[in-house]
């Protein structure tokens, strides 16, 4: 089940009013944490963060192509909904695999016990989600994208629910859950120290923060040839798999663009979050960065590689 408009109010952890589909009418999630806003509030937002940047690429020729690095909420939404069919065929392809590995990984994390709650943000099609249910946990699979979504529930999981929801502006209650996760999706919010915040908000306390992100890898010369290869070779295997190859240079950008992990790890803490440790993967093309609420026991200062 999609949900399309979540609790306004903080009095509970579901979603309530189902998504209206097949007409005009349909509405987007809330924001988030593919594209920092959403409704009425985040269309508000998203033209703040526009007012004076580089006019957006948009549609063309009848689909998204890319959006941009101000991250504007519509086209960053529309972006991923035009990549939803194929979305994890392309991760599959570009990270020759890994991708699967980097899923393990973080499930390994998040450690959802039976009965634990989960939030996955940035969800995408529940991919990751369902991997959290493995030892009887349930999670709430949230995205801003309706299209990644509808793709995700084609594929129903029996302790998944799909929700269309905000990173910026979580609808849920405080001290919902038993851990937060978002992979490779904090890139992509407009405020990424206000979406950590309302991570921390939605968490108990002791509870796990696990976020898997692009990373850069040791020493600036390999870092840089990096780049100029992610800038090369993203749109290109794209462009032959999905015929859009835009929206991949938008992804190799906003990779460059990205802060190095022991940056991330102090804007984590500062954000309120305890023992952050972070593990690099791949290199350092992918990191995975661990922390907890304070108030259950592990949640003393942190900031160091393990």
């Amino acid at each position: 089940m999609i949900v399309g408009k979540l609790l306004s109010s903080r009095n509970s952890v579901g979603p309530t009013t189902p998504l209206r589909t097949g007409s005009g009418r349909q509405r987007r999630g809330a924001g988030g944490q593919r594209q920092g806003g959403g409704g009425a509030r985040g269309q508000r937002r998203g033209r703040r963060v526009a007012r004076g940047g580089p006019r957006s690429a948009g549609w063309h020729d009848g689909r998204m192509t890319r959006a941009r690095l101000d991250k504007r909420p519509g086209d960053v939404a529309a972006m991923f909904d035009g990549l939803a069919d194929r979305y994890d065929l392309l991760n599959d392809v570009l990270s020759m695999g890994q991708d699967r590995h980097w899923r393990r990984v973080v499930a390994a994390a998040v450690a959802a016990a039976p009965g634990e709650l989960v939030l996955d943000l940035a969800a995408g099609t529940g991919t990751s989600s369902r991997a959290f249910t493995g030892a009887g946990a349930r999670c709430v699979a949230c995205d801003f994208s309706l299209g990644m979504l509808q793709a995700g529930a084609r594929k129903p999981a029996a302790r998944v629910r799909f929700a269309a929801g905000d990173a910026l502006a979580l609808p849920f209650k405080d001290l919902a859950f038993d851990a937060v996760t978002i992979s490779f999706g904090l890139r992509n919010v407009v405020d990424p120290d206000a979406a950590l915040a309302e991570m921390l908000r939605v968490t108990r306390p002791g509870g796990r923060l696990v976020i898997c992100e692009f990373g850069h890898l040791p020493g600036r010369r390999l870092d840089a040839v990096y780049a100029r290869y992610l800038a090369a070779a993203l749109p290109m295997v794209a462009r032959r798999l999905s015929g859009n190859g835009e929206a991949y240079s938008y992804l190799a950008e906003s990779i460059a663009a990205w802060p190095a992990q022991p940056e991330l790890a102090r804007r984590i803490a500062a954000a309120g979050w305890g023992a952050v440790r972070w593990r690099n993967l791949t290199m350092g093309v992918v990191a995975v960065h661990q922390a907890r609420r304070p108030g259950g026991g592990d949640s003393g200062p942190g900031g160091r590689a393990v």
